[in-house]
């Protein structure tokens, strides 16, 4: 399993220059080797280097693996799209590899720039140290409002999932972004409340649209994807450990192209699209890989109208968005658990059937599940 560690470099006015230079160069060399690329329609590595590499190392100065990195990456973006001619911003990330880039013990590193190597201390803190360990592969070079940082590459071991003993339900939403079927819930009252505000003051800013405005608005736009990405990682992380130290496997619903499906007032547009659940999913699954947890996705249809006692299905169980009552046999509780519950019930029995996709599954599997799942 490969993972990004992030690195920030604590470098010198000096150094800071000599790397801006450098940066600008290796890209200055993308957009010449991009224009060899396009006329000639390829995506092939060797004939962009055939065709380019002494003149890119002659124009821009470059070292020669500093070259051949700059020919690699515009060879893997023409490999993802052939007709469109690429374009690299100046201080668009810098590919460094081993013989670009070196480690000097866990708190100094050394990069190649056009005057030579330099040596700088680095930073990454204490989770990120356990990675530094396992360090391998090229890393991106990149500049953030006047700061540079290492995106290295890490690579962990897959560990083999257990034999699970059940399975933790989670049902991911906006009141609450994370229900689990034991019925813990991570509610998202503050978390709506900030984004309320964050709005409120991009508008502001927005309307006002000056200068210092776009800049505020910026600085607010990455203050807001960290505060996201923080609290997706501390609910992720609670999540795996609560299903690790119980022996449990996790089910999540499969909600791909759910935004494509579901229509809300204009209103709660904003709401409905603002947080960011595939990246708390996708934390949840690469922690669980980490730990071993197996992961299910299971079909999501009707998980909020199925009653987890008798089975009843109904639109009218689901009274508002917070609370469930079975129209049949009068089980009631909160809304998002009840879904949670449903959504172990089906993995536990779907669990013969994970190597299929949950449609699959659920046309594969024993009436009892197809009748909790909603289909005929």
């Amino acid at each position: 399993m490969n993972l990004i560690l992030k690195i920030k470099l604590l470098t010198t006015p000096e150094q800071a220059n000599l790397l801006l230079e450098a940066m600008e160069a290796f890209n200055a060399a993308c957009n010449a080797a991009s224009n060899i690329a396009f006329e000639l329609k390829t995506a092939s590595k060797y004939r962009i280097q055939k065709a380019c590499y002494y003149d890119l190392r002659k124009q821009f100065d470059l070292p020669a693996q500093m070259a051949v990195r700059a020919i690699g990456k515009v060879a893997e973006a023409y490999r993802r799209d052939k007709k469109k001619h690429h374009r690299f911003k100046t201080h668009g990330a810098m590919v460094l590899d081993n013989r670009l880039l070196s480690y000097k013990g866990m708190d100094r590193v050394s990069i190649a720039t056009l005057q030579g190597r330099q040596v700088m201390p680095f930073i990454c803190g204490g989770y990120g140290e356990q990675k530094l360990r396992r360090i391998k592969g090229q890393a991106d070079l990149v500049y953030r409002d006047g700061k540079f940082f290492l995106l290295q590459n890490c690579v962990f071991p897959d560990h083999e999932p257990f034999d699970p003993k059940g399975f933790l339900g989670v049902d991911l939403g906006i009141a609450n972004l994370a229900v689990d079927s034991n019925g813990e819930v991570f509610s998202g009252g503050q978390v709506n409340g900030l984004r309320h505000r964050y709005a409120r003051l991009r508008a502001r800013l927005q309307a006002k649209g000056t200068e210092s405005a776009k800049r505020v608005l910026k600085k607010r736009s990455a203050k807001e994807k960290r505060f996201a990405r923080d609290i997706n990682h501390q609910i992720s992380k609670k999540l795996v450990a609560k299903a690790q130290g119980t022996g449990q496997g996790i089910a999540l619903e499969d909600l791909k192209g759910i935004r494509d499906r579901i229509t809300v007032r204009k209103a709660q547009r904003r709401t409905q699209h603002s947080w960011s659940f595939s990246q708390l999913r996708s934390f949840i699954e690469y922690k669980a890989q980490m730990a071993g947890v197996p992961v299910i996705a299971v079909d999501p249809r009707n998980t909020s109208r199925t009653c987890p006692f008798c089975g009843h299905i109904d639109k009218r169980n689901r009274l508002n968005q917070n609370t469930f009552s079975c129209k049949s046999c009068g089980y009631s509780g909160l809304a998002d658990y009840i879904a949670a519950r449903n959504i172990a019930s089906r993995a536990a029995v779907n669990l013969p059937y994970a190597g299929r996709s949950p449609l699959q599954a659920t046309s594969a599997a024993p009436a009892s599940y197809r009748l909790l799942a909603g289909s005929s």
